[in-house]
């Protein structure tokens, strides 16, 4: 059985932004969707987001996982896909990710998301399906971190047009883009 992981971002919540629309878009089709409640949103650390991670994707070890992020959700993601096997994890799509860090203050929690160079090598030998949702004006993370991020994995880079940072503040409560690339993945 298909699951689908949605992690959210820096302050994010499981029903935030998107999330809740795509949650009952999926279940529409009979497929499970569950939007994690990451830890310390507000000030989080890697290693607590990967062991949340790591949590759901052992539990549904029997199933084919997908998994969705957002933001640091979706850095937090190819950490995750780095450190971890990720047999049974079959597709990823990232949205608004930043791959490079541009806090000035290294002192914070989110550091430790940034601070080693991403290993795009390991990435690439887990073969998976890669989707990346960039806004082309978003102010957070700018449009070069997707295509990188896009190019590193060869995966398919959608662009929405005036998306911003693609969350709800942006107006984003609805995400078609995600839900159609999770639909090919599934195919």
């Amino acid at each position: 059985m298909e699951k689908v992981l949605i992690i959210h971002g820096l302050n994010g919540n499981p029903n935030g932004g998107w999330r809740p629309w795509l949650m009952s878009e999926l279940q529409k089709l009979d497929i499970y969707a569950l939007a994690l409640s990451m830890p310390n949103s507000d000030n989080p650390i890697l290693n607590e987001w990967l062991e949340e991670i790591e949590r759901y994707v052992e539990r549904y070890k029997d199933d084919e996982v997908f998994l969705v992020g957002h933001s640091l959700g979706g850095l937090a993601i190819l950490r995750y896909m780095e450190k971890y096997s990720c047999k049974n994890i079959k597709g990823v799509i990232l949205v608004s990710t930043p791959c490079n860090f541009y806090e000035k203050d290294e002192t914070k929690n989110i550091f430790t998301f940034f601070k080693d160079t991403i290993n795009w090598n390991i990435l690439k030998n887990k073969n998976l399906k890669i989707a990346v949702i960039q806004g082309d004006d978003d102010s957070v993370v700018p449009m070069a971190d997707g295509e990188e991020i896009a190019r590193e994995l060869n995966g398919n880079l959608v662009i929405i047009p005036n998306g911003k940072h693609l969350n709800g503040s942006a107006g984003f409560l609805k995400l078609p883009q995600c839900l159609e690339k999770l639909i090919d993945f599934l195919e």
